[in-house]
């Protein structure tokens, strides 16, 4: 099986990166959205709005996003016989992927709070939030260009 893989590895891994690219833009943007959204009456047109906004993002771009990112990486190992797994830099990518579904669980919990109208961040803390998947984002690139190079 792992050479039929292997035989379709560069569809594997554009399919792969496009995955990535629409999980992050997700990542990147729901944190942006509760910036906004924090600072709405509950209840109003405004934070209803912004509810369906993130409940859509959430369900119908990042988490598909994720899931194909995560089985396509799996297909990409496997089609390399789990050789990566062998080397430093794909642990410690695999860590930050690990990191980064952990942000995705809490960004998912933040969604539903904001679904039940419950404020209990304010704007600043999304603003830093938004931070952290893009600090991951450039571990996870910078780990696999330079890991593969070495």
């Amino acid at each position: 099986m792992s050479e039929i893989l292997a035989s379709w590895f560069p569809w594997l891994l554009g399919f792969h990166i496009i995955a990535v690219i629409a999980w992050m833009a997700g990542m990147l943007y729901l944190p942006r959205l509760f910036v906004y959204h924090a600072g709405t009456m509950p209840g109003s047109e405004t934070s209803e709005i912004f509810k369906v906004m993130e409940r859509r993002l959430l369900k119908a771009i990042i988490n598909p996003a994720m899931i194909a990112t995560l089985v396509l990486g799996v297909l990409l190992l496997w089609s390399r016989d789990w050789e990566p797994l062998r080397h430093g830099w794909m642990h410690g990518k695999l860590f930050c992927v690990f990191l980064l579904l952990g942000v995705h669980g809490v960004l998912a919990g933040h969604t539903r709070r904001f679904a039940e109208d419950q404020r209990a961040k304010t704007a600043k803390f999304y603003r830093v939030v938004n931070e952290i998947p893009t600090v991951l984002m450039i571990a996870i690139v910078l780990l696999v260009v330079v890991g593969t190079r070495s």
